[in-house]
Parts: structure tokens; C-alpha cells; sequence
């Protein structure tokens, strides 16, 4: 028999619950089902303190990256072989910066170490520069933060992508079909099959699934037209389209584009398509530090004051009060936005 597959757990504060259970529940489930330890896991933080959970949950952990990368222990307490074979970056409510974590992640990667990220981990991944050239995955609420702050990166919206040595995972349950993969690699599919069955789980989701439901389940519509139009405002947000544009290229005329919305979605599709930007520019204010005349031009407006009226027409409010407080977001070096304060809801 082999040696168990070795795993470190970094957590960061405000992690999620959620997707932490989801990716170390299959292990110790695969564990139960052999009969025998597949995997070992041992938990860490920037500190070596414990770290508290979104939900408010302290969890207790075994020492910082550094340390356990060098003395793990079996989920017993017993001690472990020192080389890890996995690193796995549970993130959530907090991203904070952490320049003393990002070498040790860089170097754990270089001697053959598989580095991945969950939820909004991947943030760490990119800013330690672990993700250049490689393809990665964000949750779809943060892929417009995440694009705006590594516009070099190739940004999926895969369940999870597996690029050689180096992983990133949406969060939330596809962090358990993540782990059920590596569990098929470790141990065959029909193990791996019966871990989901434990969880309810009657499908395996593969990687290249899709985070978000298809626009029929998402908009409660079925006509084929209005949800290739639809398509295409999701697909031109940054550089609107006309609607007549919209018409020609779904072969309808501008009264059928017209009375397809405000049949099935109350809406006229210049409001509808209007709301889309709004939203798009709405995450870009809370969870970046864009300049409100970028996001203005990212999402389509032709000048901040067009952009500052349609905002507080929809939302109530102007613009600049979604901005983060200074002390929340971090401080600011060279004009450049922290990752300090980048929230997830999974």
C-alpha cells in the first residue's frame, strides 16, 4: 500500500465554512470507505493561531504554512511524514495580504508540492504569482474583481481548473466535486462514487461544468430568442450593443425584441440590459479599488456623471457610498488595490 496523500489546509480569517467542509469531508469519508488512511491533513495560518470561520466558528490549527510544511501530523495527532503533497488556500470574507506566506507557497511549488485555492483563495495564488500562465477559476460574483486586478491571468468559469501543478476552486460545493477527483486519482472511480453517495452527492460535476445555471433556469424563461439575446447583453457589457443590433442578429424585428421583455421579464430590454451593467459596476465598486471613471468605461457608460445618475436612479444611492472604508479595504501602496476586505457569500 502507499503512503497517504499529505495535505495542509491554510486558512484564512473569515474563511468559508462552507467550502472548507466541502473539500476535507470526501477525505476523511474516502478514509472510512478504503478502511485505511488515503489522506492526512493537517490544518495551518499565517500565525499558528486558530482561525475564525465566517460564521463565527473558531478552528484550532497545527502552526503556520511554514511549520507543518516541515512536521505534519496525522489527523489523530500522531506524527506524519514531513513532506506535504498538497497545499490547499481556504479563503472567504477576508483576503488580507500576506507577503510572508506567498514565498513559502512559491517554494513548496517548486519542490513538486500541488498548490491550490478555494473560494476566494485564488487571490492569494495570483498575488504570489503562482497563477502567471496558467489557467485558474474565481466564484462568479468576484471573476469582475479578479479580472480588474490580474488582467493578465486566464480567468475561467469552470467549477475548478486543474493546470499541471496548481489549482483554483469557485467555492462552495464545487470544492467537494474538486476533492472528489483527486479521490478517483488516489483511488478508483467506484470509491470516489461512493463518497458522493454518502454526501446525497448524484452527480459528479467535472471541471469544465459551468458555476452559474443556464439563463432558462436563472430568469424563469424558455423562449430560445430572448435567451439568446439575453446572451448577447451578458456577453457585451463593456461595449453595449444597440438593441436594433440585438433584433438583427436574433432575426427579430425592435417591436419583437420589445414585447419579448415586457412579456416575460416586465422590463424593456434598454432597462434590462442597463440593470446588467449597473450590477457588473456594483461588484467592481465594492470589491475593487478601480477608479470610478474606469468602471464608468468598463461597464459601458460614456461619462461618470451618466454612470453616477443611472446608479443612484437604480440603487438609491451614488456610487462612491458602496466604496469599502479606507481601514477595511487596507491601506493603499503605489495606487495599487489590497486584497484587504474582499468578501464572498458561499
Amino acid at each position: 500500500m502507499g503512503q497517504p496523500v499529505r495535505i495542509a489546509f491554510f486558512l484564512v480569517p473569515q474563511f468559508s465554512m462552507m467550502s472548507f467542509a466541502a473539500a476535507i469531508e470526501p477525505l476523511r469519508s474516502a478514509n472510512r470507505a478504503a478502511g485505511r488512511s488515503l489522506f492526512e491533513w493537517v490544518l495551518a495560518s499565517a500565525d499558528g493561531g486558530a482561525v475564525t470561520a465566517s460564521n463565527g466558528i473558531p478552528i484550532a490549527v497545527g502552526g503556520t504554512l511554514d511549520a507543518v510544511a516541515t512536521s505534519t501530523r496525522t489527523p489523530d495527532g500522531k506524527p506524519a511524514t514531513a513532506k506535504l503533497d498538497m497545499v490547499i488556500v481556504c479563503a472567504g470574507l477576508d483576503t488580507p495580504d500576506y507577503p510572508g506566506v506567498y514565498p513559502v507557497l512559491r517554494r513548496l511549488s517548486r519542490h513538486g508540492v500541488l498548490v491550490g485555492a478555494i473560494s476566494t483563495g485564488p487571490f492569494v495564488l495570483a498575488e504570489a504569482g503562482l497563477l502567471n500562465g496558467r489557467r485558474c477559476t474565481v466564484h462568479w460574483e468576484y471573476a469582475d474583481a479578479f479580472r480588474a486586478r490580474y488582467p493578465q491571468l486566464r480567468v475561467t468559469q469552470d467549477l475548478y481548473v486543474i493546470d499541471h501543478d496548481v489549482f483554483t476552486c469557485s467555492g462552495g460545493t464545487a470544492a467537494l466535486d474538486m476533492m472528489l477527483h483527486f479521490v478517483k486519482q488516489v483511488a478508483g472511480a467506484q470509491l470516489a462514487l461512493g463518497v458522493a453517495e454518502q454526501f446525497i452527492h448524484t452527480q459528479i460535476r467535472e471541471q469544465e461544468d459551468h458555476q452559474r445555471r443556464d439563463l432558462h433556469a436563472r430568469y424563469g424563461i424558455d423562449h430560445p430568442k430572448l435567451i439568446q439575446a439575453i446572451a448577447l447583453m451578458e456577453s457585451s457589457l463593456d461595449e453595449p450593443l444597440d438593441i436594433a443590433e440585438v433584433a438583427r442578429r436574433t432575426n427579430l424585428s425592435m417591436r419583437q425584441v420589445e414585447r419579448l421583455f415586457r412579456a416575460h421579464l416586465d422590463s424593456s430590454p434598454q432597462a434590462f440590459y442597463r440593470r446588467l451593467r449597473l450590477a457588473r459596476a456594483r461588484t467592481l465598486l465594492r470589491y475593487t479599488l478601480t477608479s470610478l471613471r474606469m468602471i464608468a468605461l468598463d461597464c459601458g457608460f460614456e461619462s461618470t456623471s451618466h454612470f453616477c445618475h443611472a446608479y443612484k436612479r437604480v440603487y438609491g444611492i451614488p456610487p462612491t457610498h458602496e466604496r469599502p472604508s479606507r481601514d477595511a479595504r487596507g491601506s493603499k501602496a503605489d495606487g495599487q488595490p489590497t486584497l484587504t476586505g474582499l468578501p464572498v457569500r458561499l
